[in-house]
């Protein structure tokens, strides 16, 4: 435990050697991060601690950072415990409600959750579809009258001895079993029980029922993942940028995406991957309930073997950890990488408020020399693979804050060969000519996803149609260097400055906007040019299939049977698709 002047713990570490690594942090600082440099220059006193085994290390590690959040330490951020919903097994009346504190105590656990908000929406989700007892009186059965939440159905009145203990006990296994991913039987048993009700003649619980496996085949249709998977399994990804990082879980039971959660980290400046995700893993796991037998992971964590190990005790069962490199595990590690990464732009979107975007705008218009607060700004980005199928986009920016009902789309139609200079041209060219409706607008900043090079394309532009008034910029990506004319040299911009946040945003969306329609028109020219050889499919047929699957991918993935339910698809045509497409 590394300490500062006065005492108070600024970094915790762990090896099976203490010496080697204390002597790594002093032996040639010179070779180390810039983060760990500036700590070693904070560092005025170290203490240790002994463990008997690795894994006794790592859970003594965990529990030191969650106690005393050390600045240079990755952290989950908000170092509080976090919210569970709780099942009261252990009582004669069990009731469903959110705490902080996990116990052996006889009940179910299931969690943690992100936040407090995420684990009272699944709160009132269970309450519309199984109703159960909010209360915390005790129940005698004999109470005079129930309260409202009986007569709105969301309580079966235990407290009037309206429901059986024994049938109330049923009710909350069924939301153990939800909540576990298995709503198949949830549903088999109420099924059952409605077509008992039913031929018993009592329409009003049998149409109770009905409503209630309604609701829960909702929920199913919106979990249904396309992915063949078996078993339970947490898949984890994690999105990184500018100092910022946002870790993603997504919870597989049975086939089923039964939930999701996201977590912001903090002290991840200039940390790798692997020490990010290290670090979620172990305090993430620290606090789970519920270990799965398998964790997939976007990336390795250190210590694999000691991780794996202590997640074996701690389960007491099995636990495998893969990084996959292909195949459908791949592809779902991709999807929840993918969630990250949007998850992260929201997150840094939410976090600029009218007030702070307002005084962000003021520094960016001082840092670029502007003429006025760039209070609406437009970023230009190019997208193509070798030339062909290049797209341009352009995203606005509306003080400070993404306004996606003005972004537009740019199909390259002049260039065909790599020339990002001169498609940046095309694109502006094309935009700054149009005067009707939105394009009327003028911006107060023009910014090029690029270097030196992008900004002169756009300057090129700039004076062929007579707007030398319109500021222009350039953000280049490698070392976050931001070009304008009147500089010969980048101007440089505090990495933790709101000002660069806000350029880094719109960069980061108009990328993700170019990407997102490269990757839509090279799917639909690849599934074209793959049907265009089997006999049968003409430009009707390939777009039907292209609406049903999206991809060829998934109509390869898809079987014959599924194939053939596409308009205008037979049988037989849906069996010569698979066998062409497999060849």
């Amino acid at each position: 435990m590394f300490k500062e002047e006065g005492g108070k713990i600024i970094y915790i570490g762990k090896a099976i050697n203490l010496n080697n690594r204390v002597r790594n942090y002093f032996g040639a600082p010179g070779k180390l991060p810039a983060k760990t440099q500036r700590m070693i220059t904070k560092i005025s006193d170290l203490e240790f601690m002994v463990t008997g085994s690795e894994q006794e290390a790592l859970i003594l590690e965990n529990n030191l950072i969650k106690k005393y959040q050390p600045h240079y330490n990755i952290r989950l951020k908000d170092g509080k415990t976090f919210p569970y919903l709780k099942i009261s097994l252990n009582e004669d009346w069990p009731r469903i409600y959110t705490t902080r504190r996990l116990q052996e105590d006889g009940a179910r656990y299931f969690g943690p959750f992100a936040s407090a908000g995420s684990v009272r929406r699944t709160l009132r989700l269970i309450k519309k579809i199984f109703p159960f007892r909010s209360c915390s009186k005790p129940i005698t059965g004999k109470d005079k009258r129930p309260c409202l939440d009986y007569y709105i159905q969301r309580c079966p009145g235990p407290c009037i001895g309206a429901v059986s203990k024994e049938e109330y006990r049923k009710m909350i296994n069924r939301v153990v079993l939800f909540l576990e991913g298995k709503q198949e039987l949830v549903i088999r048993e109420l099924t059952r029980k409605m077509m008992h009700a039913s031929s018993q003649t009592q329409f009003e619980k049998a149409a109770s029922l009905r409503d209630q496996i309604s609701a829960i085949k909702k929920v199913i249709e919106g979990e249904k993942i396309a992915l063949t998977l078996r078993g339970d399994q947490d898949v984890v990804a994690l999105s990184q940028d500018a100092g910022y990082a946002l870790m993603d879980i997504f919870f597989i039971r049975n086939n089923k995406l039964t939930g999701r959660n996201q977590f912001p980290m903090e002290g991840v400046q200039e940390e790798r991957e692997t020490g990010i995700m290290t670090s979620f893993v172990k305090q993430y796991y620290a606090a789970a309930p519920s270990i799965p037998s398998l964790i997939l992971l976007q990336h390795p964590v250190d210590d694999m073997p000691v991780i794996s190990e202590w997640l074996k005790q701690t389960k007491k069962g099995n636990v495998k950890i893969q990084v996959p490199q292909r195949g459908t595990k791949k592809q779902l590690v991709e999807m929840v990488a993918e969630d990250a990464r949007r998850g992260l732009l929201l997150a840094k979107v939410k976090q600029v408020h009218p007030e702070s975007a307002l005084s962000a705008l003021r520094e960016l218009k001082d840092s670029l020399q502007l003429p006025q607060m760039p209070s609406r700004i437009e970023c230009y980005d190019i997208s193509n693979t070798q030339g062909t199928l290049a797209v341009g986009s352009m995203v606005v920016l509306e003080r400070g804050l993404p306004k996606p009902s003005l972004y537009r789309r740019f199909r390259i139609k002049t260039i065909g060969s790599i020339d990002d200079y001169a498609m940046i041209r095309e694109v502006l060219r094309r935009r700054f000519k149009r005067s009707g409706g939105s394009w009327a607008i003028m911006p107060n900043l023009v910014l090029i996803d690029g270097g030196r090079g992008q900004l002169n394309a756009a300057l090129e532009i700039r004076k062929e149609l007579g707007l030398n008034f319109l500021p222009v910029a350039s953000l280049a990506k490698e070392h976050e260097e931001v070009f304008v004319p009147a500089h010969i040299e980048a101007v440089r911009i505090s990495p933790d400055s709101p000002a660069l946040h806000i350029l880094q945003r719109a960069r980061d969306e108009a990328h993700r906007f170019a990407i997102s329609y490269h990757k839509n028109l090279r799917s639909k020219k690849n599934l074209a040019s793959a049907l265009d050889d089997i006999r049968g499919i003409g430009p009707q047929r390939r777009r039907a299939l292209l609406r049903q699957f999206g991809s060829l991918k998934a109509i390869r993935e898809a079987s014959p049977e599924e194939i053939s339910r596409t308009k205008g698809i037979t049988a037989n045509l849906a069996r010569r698709i698979k066998e062409q497409l497999q060849r």
